[in-house]
């Protein structure tokens, strides 16, 4: 399936509001409601809205901590990679994963109770011997520039 302008449009205003209404979003990319709903139902079956999901405000939950961590690997075979991914990949701490290029392996986003988790989970990795040579840890103090939506238009202009 190619996409054109409006499918890029109904995907960036849907990855901005996913509670818009369809007359609404209709009205954004300027269409009408019917042939908008068709759209929106086509990139459903096609994959490329795989779900919808709400933005906790965490700061309204509790204390919590962010940690960026850099994670190099003792050896870099395939086989390595699988089984350091395959025991984070369970840890619900674990909010995103990157294989990055430079001076380390991984850039691992960590969000926890407090330091004391992180401390734990660090620990726990490192005992398992999955192969982590050494890691370094980045607390968050604050992040004043979070965005969830990506610039689809910017980034696919049909």
């Amino acid at each position: 399936m190619k996409l054109d302008r409006t499918d890029i449009k109904i995907l960036y205003e849907l990855q901005k509001n996913g509670r818009i209404t369809n007359v609404e979003l209709a009205d954004l990319v300027h269409l009408s409601p019917s042939p908008c709903l068709m759209r929106v139902k086509r990139l459903q079956a096609e994959g490329y809205i795989e779900g919808y999901s709400a933005q906790i405000n965490l700061g309204k939950l509790g204390q919590t901590l962010t940690v960026f961590t850099e994670i190099t690997l003792k050896n870099h075979r395939q086989v390595d990679f699988a089984r350091f991914l395959a025991v984070v990949d369970k840890i619900d701490q674990v909010i995103e994963c990157h294989l990055v290029s430079g001076g380390y392996d991984y850039l691992v986003k960590f969000v926890t109770a407090g330091i004391g988790e992180y401390q734990t989970i660090m620990e726990r990795l490192t005992d398992m011997e999955i192969g982590i040579d050494k890691y370094f840890s980045f607390v968050v103090l604050k992040s004043p520039i979070v965005k969830s939506h990506l610039p689809l238009t910017s980034l696919f202009p049909v």
